[in-house]
C-alpha cells in the first residue's frame, strides 16, 4: 500500500496562485506522501506543452510515483458527432496519462439532471461501449482505466458494478471514493464492502453529515435526498473512517489510497492531517 495525496487536495491553494502542481509534488513529498494523483484543477496543461514532462520528472525527482490521471468526462451527448468527439478526447487524455507516467486513469462517463433508475438502465449500453473503447485503447499502455462513484448518476455501487460488468474488460475498474457513496444516502461501510473487489485506486475522504430538517447554512450541499454533507478533514467526520479502513486493509488491496480534501480548512492544514490520520488508522486497523 502507497498513500498519497490526490492534488485536487491542494486546488485551493494552486488556485490562489501560492503553489503551483510542480510544487504541490515537493509539498506532497516533504509531508510523507508516497504518490501524487494528478487532476487538473488549479492548473492547465493546455498551451504548457512541457508541463507533463515537468510533472513525471519532479515526482522522481523527489522519490514519489504519480498513480493516477483523474479528468472529466460525459457521454451522455445530443449527437452521435459530439459522442464521437467526446470519446475521441478522453482517448487524447489516456496518452496524456502515459506521458505522465501513470499507469491508472479515471474518468467520469455521465451525468444528468434527472438521476432515476430508468435513465440510467437506458444509458448504460452507451455509456459501456465508450468505456470500452477507452479501456481497449489504455491496454497497449499498461493502464487500467477507471470510473468513480461520484456525480449522484452512477455514484450508487450497485450502479457502479452494473457498468463495471456490462464494460467487462479487466483493466476497467473502480476509483473507490469511500466517502462519496453518501451523497446518495448509501452507506458507505455497505459500499466498500461490495465494491472493494473492483478498485484499481482508493480515495480517502470524509464527511460531516447532517439531516434534510437541519440545514448549518453556508458551506454544505445536498445529498440525493436532501441531507446536508461538508466535506471534512479525514479522521475528524462522521464517516466510520476507522471500519472502512479496516474493510480495505483486510481485502488485501495494496494498492494506491489518496487522500482527497475538499473542506473548508486551509488546504494544506486540512490534507497534512488528513494524511497523517490516515497513516495512523491504517496502523491501528
Amino acid at each position: 500500500m502507497k498513500l498519497g495525496v490526490s492534488s485536487y487536495s491542494l486546488y485551493q491553494a494552486m488556485a490562489a496562485g501560492n503553489m503551483n502542481i510542480l510544487e504541490a509534488i515537493e509539498w506532497v513529498a516533504e509531508n510523507g506522501g508516497e504518490h501524487i494523483e494528478i487532476v487538473p484543477f488549479g492548473f492547465d496543461f493546455e498551451g504548457n506543452p512541457e508541463l507533463e514532462d515537468q510533472i513525471r520528472e519532479k515526482a522522481a525527482a523527489v522519490g514519489i510515483d504519480v498513480s493516477n490521471y483523474a479528468i472529466g468526462a460525459n457521454f451522455i451527448t445530443d449527437s452521435e458527432e459530439a459522442y464521437e468527439a467526446e470519446i475521441a478526447r478522453v482517448i487524447s487524455e489516456v496518452d496524456r496519462a502515459n506521458r505522465l507516467g501513470a499507469k491508472l486513469m479515471r474518468h467520469d462517463v455521465a451525468s444528468r439532471p434527472d438521476t432515476s433508475i430508468v435513465n440510467f438502465n437506458e444509458d448504460l449500453e452507451r455509456i459501456a461501449v465508450a468505456c470500452q473503447r477507452i479501456a481497449d485503447h489504455a491496454k497497449q499502455y499498461g493502464i487500467i482505466t477507471s470510473v468513480e462513484n461520484h456525480g449522484y448518476y452512477v455514484q450508487a455501487s450497485d450502479r457502479v458494478q452494473a457498468l463495471l460488468h456490462a464494460v467487462n474488460r479487466p483493466n476497467f475498474k473502480t476509483t473507490l471514493d469511500v466517502g462519496n457513496f453518501v451523497c446518495v444516502d448509501e452507506d458507505p461501510i455497505s459500499a466498500v464492502k461490495k465494491n472493494i473487489p473492483f478498485a484499481s485506486m482508493v480515495h480517502i475522504k470524509d464527511f460531516y453529515i447532517r439531516p434534510a430538517h437541519r440545514n448549518p447554512g453556508d458551506g454544505w450541499f445536498p445529498s440525493a435526498s436532501g441531507n446536508f454533507l461538508r466535506g471534512a478533514i479525514s479522521g475528524q467526520g462522521d464517516l466510520d473512517l476507522w471500519e472502512i479502513l479496516r474493510i480495505v486493509k483486510q481485502s488485501g488491496y495494496d494498492g494506491y489510497l489518496s487522500i482527497e480534501y475538499e473542506g473548508m480548512e486551509e488546504c494544506t492544514k486540512g490534507t497534512k492531517i488528513a494524511l497523517d490520520n490516515v497513516k495512523r488508522i491504517w496502523s491501528e486497523v
